[in-house]
């Protein structure tokens, strides 16, 4: 996945997937105004959906997204979104008309002190059981409000797989930018999901089957 702090300058993606065709996939950033060449070049690398990051510097507008969305509609991508999901009630209804699945970073990457029951978490909620949206469940350490273990989390992944399991992958969020302070460790958040999701077909599914689906890697 493209990293914020490189912008539209995929350079460095392209590179990792040249390394390893057959097994990795990649999620980039770009600009409406992207010629159809350089998607197709996108594309035969590995790129499966374009990423837009409206929380931190070095994303693109959310001004773009239905340009973007019908530019790689044919193509079979989606869109990522690193957003505040307080923000949801507002921008859910042109989230739910776009021609592409979408994907939402971290869980929907808002504070757990503002509750499952927040009108935002609803509406991310609602856009799972419509089939059409994923969900990282990834990011505890940056909606935490108690810290490590980061257990004031599950409550919110608990949510979102009871809501659409087979919409729902885990990411790492390795190497964790943009974030001050303690890291996190990868084997800490990594050790949550068994909380999040006691079932191992359920962990399967997150793990391996849906990520498959959504990257379009054979199982």
């Amino acid at each position: 996945m493209q990293p914020s702090v490189f912008g539209t300058d995929n350079r460095c993606l392209l590179d990792a997937l040249e390394g390893s065709p057959d097994k990795l996939r990649g999620v980039a950033v770009v600009d409406a105004d992207i010629s159809d060449a350089e998607l197709d070049q996108l594309s035969a690398a590995g790129v499966v959906g374009l990423r837009l990051n409206v929380l931190f510097r070095g994303g693109v507008s959310l001004d773009q997204i239905e340009a973007l969305a019908q530019r790689i509609a044919p193509r079979g991508w989606h869109l990522q979104f690193l957003l505040d999901a307080r923000d949801l009630p507002d921008l859910a209804p042109r989230l739910h008309r776009l021609p592409v699945d979408i994907v939402i970073d971290h869980m929907g990457h808002m504070p757990v002190s503002s509750g499952v029951n927040h009108p935002g978490f609803r509406g991310l909620l609602k856009l799972v059981e419509s089939g059409r949206c994923w969900v990282k469940l990834s990011g505890a350490n940056r909606i935490s409000v108690n810290g490590p273990p980061y257990n004031d989390t599950t409550p919110f992944a608990h949510a979102l797989i009871a809501a659409n399991p087979e919409r729902m992958v885990w990411g790492s969020d390795w190497p964790h930018v943009a974030i001050e302070g303690y890291m996190a460790n990868d084997g800490d958040l990594l050790s949550l999901l068994a909380d999040w999701a006691p079932d191992e077909a359920t962990r399967r599914l997150i793990l391996r089957d849906n990520p498959a689906r959504l990257y379009r890697f054979p199982i």
